[in-house]
């Protein structure tokens, strides 16, 4: 049967630590604490005295100050494994948790899941070719030496990193290792924990290269792993149920997720929230259980992307003031210039301001400086505005009081028309089509950083027509998809022509699309 020795890296809540230790060696399993050394001496002499009598724990002989992303870490961990091993030697299996963990299957149901197969279970991907780590540095974390914490020593850090860089400083990985990574939190059989600290004996060379490198705790125990045991006898996963949001921070569960988290297939959960004192005991008494039945339906990560996901467009649980409706509106008009020389559009757009009672606003998906009324947190960045579109432009017409408006969208926006021209509301499409000069094109080129000022002649001669042909292949996608009232205006059309389809586009009078169309330098650049 599975004897559990559980690997405790904590530094706080000296409480909440005496809790959960009575609460893990309660079945006859093991823990062995390392309290950090910045931690207050008080706070571990709290904890001594209050698990004295449970021959069940034990201590690192040796602390360590720890900090993120460094080899402090991995080191405060070898020695509370040593510690370990040591005394129990009956412990099967070491276990890696930290002071915000706890148990969401019963000791019983951990006991069994770790008798039914001889394994490891560690997360260990490839370093190089796995997409494991989304942002920041990837390979500089090894081929050059950290000898400074990045959120503490910020500027120094990538200072540092910057010299080695300069200077050429790059060293070679260990030959004979692959390198791999994954969560730290696992789950190791003892053979495999004797193994590791073998290696670490005899390879003082691996071990002065991960003491350098940058977060270790991520990569040394999942390539060890790796390297000394046979791929059959891994599962790479974690059993601490780990979830994350979109900014990369740890979901934090509360008292009201205790259903959800034991129907999670996962032995540990981490990370609970301090106040969540409900649901650490109702988990405590669980753990303490016997003949519990668990239904796995392991929904958590799919239910709370689905959550969040909603959530960013209105609908988690109801729908946001701002969407209340899925439409413009079917009595609004909505008209939308399209151009791709955006001051030729804005010129029409200004005239049709000075010469109807009608909004125009410019490049609002396009351009974040446009000008905008206050419409709270919806129209202040273009993702958001794009995000929210229909909910943004409902406020903008009951901002101008009208139920008509004219838009300028860039040509390239097809999704946008797409869903402007499916809407309930009636639309129109203006597009301006306007010669383009090599001159206009070399200009472009440089103002979307295709090409600089220190570009040479012939590569923007050869780029020129690109650019060209990607112009003209936005304006056949727009001619391809068929919109309803769809109408041209070409830089070479007589004023006349140009006032009949603008009075079309604006149901002005003639008139009033004549004034329009006669706009001072409208397709100059």
């Amino acid at each position: 049967m599975a004897n559990i020795a559980f690997i405790l890296l904590c530094h706080k809540d000296p409480d909440a630590i005496i809790e959960q230790a009575n609460m893990l060696t309660t079945k006859g399993d093991y823990i062995s604490i390392h309290f950090d050394a910045r931690a207050k001496p008080e706070h571990l002499q709290r904890i001594r005295t209050a698990l004295s009598n449970n021959p069940n724990v034990t201590y690192a002989k040796k602390r360590i100050k720890c900090g993120w992303g460094e080899w402090s870490l991995v080191q405060a961990t070898l020695n509370a494994i040593e510690a370990a091993v040591d005394a129990f030697p009956r412990a099967t299996h070491f276990y890696m948790l930290s002071g915000d963990c706890a148990a969401i299957k019963s000791a019983e149901y951990a006991h069994d899941f770790l008798d039914a197969s001889d394994v490891d279970y560690i997360e260990s991907f490839d370093f190089f070719e796995s997409d494991w780590i989304k942002t920041g540095i990837k390979e500089e974390r090894l081929i050059y030496r950290h000898f400074l914490n990045e959120r503490k020593n910020k500027h120094a850090f990538y200072a540092g990193l910057a010299l080695q860089q300069k200077l050429r400083m790059e060293r070679e990985i260990p030959q004979d290792l692959q390198i791999q990574i994954g969560s730290q939190w696992w789950c190791l059989r003892r053979r495999t924990i004797e193994s590791i600290l073998e290696f670490t004996r005899k390879r003082k060379d691996v071990m002065r290269f991960f003491r350098s490198t940058w977060i270790p705790d991520e990569t040394f125990f999942q390539t060890l792993v790796r390297h000394l045991i046979p791929g059959d006898q891994i599962r790479a996963r974690t059993l601490t149920l780990l979830m994350f949001t979109d900014y990369g921070m740890p979901v934090t569960f509360y008292n009201d997720h205790y259903d959800m988290l034991l129907s999670q297939d996962y032995l540990f959960a981490r990370k609970i929230s301090p106040e969540a004192h409900e649901l650490k005991e109702r988990l405590g008494k669980m753990y303490s259980a016997s003949e519990m039945q668990f239904q796995i339906s392991n929904e958590g990560r799919n239910l709370f992307k689905f959550l969040t996901k909603r959530g960013r467009i209105g609908r988690r649980f109801a729908s946001r003031f701002w969407e209340t409706e899925s439409t413009l509106g079917r009595e609004r008009e909505l008209m939308i210039i399209l151009c791709k020389k955006w001051h030729v559009a804005k010129r029409l757009s200004k005239s049709i301001r000075q010469n109807t009672d009608i909004p125009a606003i410019d490049y609002l998906f396009n351009e974040e400086s446009t000008d905008l009324p206050d419409l709270g947190g919806i129209g202040s960045k273009l993702h958001k505005r794009a995000r929210h579109r229909r909910a943004l432009l409902r406020m903008l017409f009951e901002h101008h009081n009208s139920d008509r408006m004219v838009i300028c969208i860039d040509p390239s926006d097809l999704d946008l028309l797409q869903d402007f021209c499916s809407d309930r509301c009636t639309t129109r499409l203006l597009e301006l089509k306007c010669d383009f000069t090599e001159d206009y094109l070399e200009g472009h080129a440089k103002r979307v950083g295709l090409a600089g000022d220190q570009t040479p002649a012939e590569s923007i001669t050869r780029l020129l027509p690109t650019i060209r042909r990607d112009i003209y292949y936005e304006s056949d996608q727009i001619r391809d998809a068929e919109f309803e009232n769809h109408v041209i205006l070409c830089e070479s059309d007589s004023h006349e022509w140009m006032a009949e389809q603008i009075s079309r586009f604006l149901a002005v009078t003639q008139d009033t699309a004549l004034n329009i169309a006669k706009t001072d330098h409208l397709f100059d650049d």
